[in-house]
């Protein structure tokens, strides 16, 4: 005979809230490195276009393409600084909840889900 938690467990499919499991995927390394990564691109990308540096015109593709595919859905907002911050921002924190969840799977190997 199963318990009740067990029975609920079965009905309702994992036993985490959608909060919790997103919680847990960006608490992990890997997503914790990439969310690290996109915010030095992209400090990196307005320090090099304060400067008066002739490079600099394309330095804001650099983020964008870290955080690609879905900060480029993103791209069509109005052009203001904040766009593009809200762009990356995006972008970076749906593939490290992707990174984070594979990472965690890949960990996990053939045990089951707990």
């Amino acid at each position: 005979m199963t318990s009740t938690a067990e029975e609920t467990t079965a009905v309702t499919g994992p036993g985490r809230s959608l909060p919790a499991r997103l919680r847990h995927a960006l608490t992990d390394v890997a997503a914790l490195l990439y969310l690290g990564l996109c915010a030095a691109l992209t400090v990196w990308a307005y320090v090099v276009s304060a400067g008066e540096n002739e490079d600099a015109s394309l330095a804001g593709v650099i983020p964008l393409l870290a955080t690609a595919p879905f900060s480029v859905v993103l791209g069509v907002l109005p052009e203001h600084p904040a766009m593009f911050v809200l762009a990356v921002a995006f972008g970076a924190l749906v593939n490290a909840v992707v990174i984070g969840t594979c990472s965690r799977a890949l960990r996990r190997g053939g045990r089951a889900a707990r």
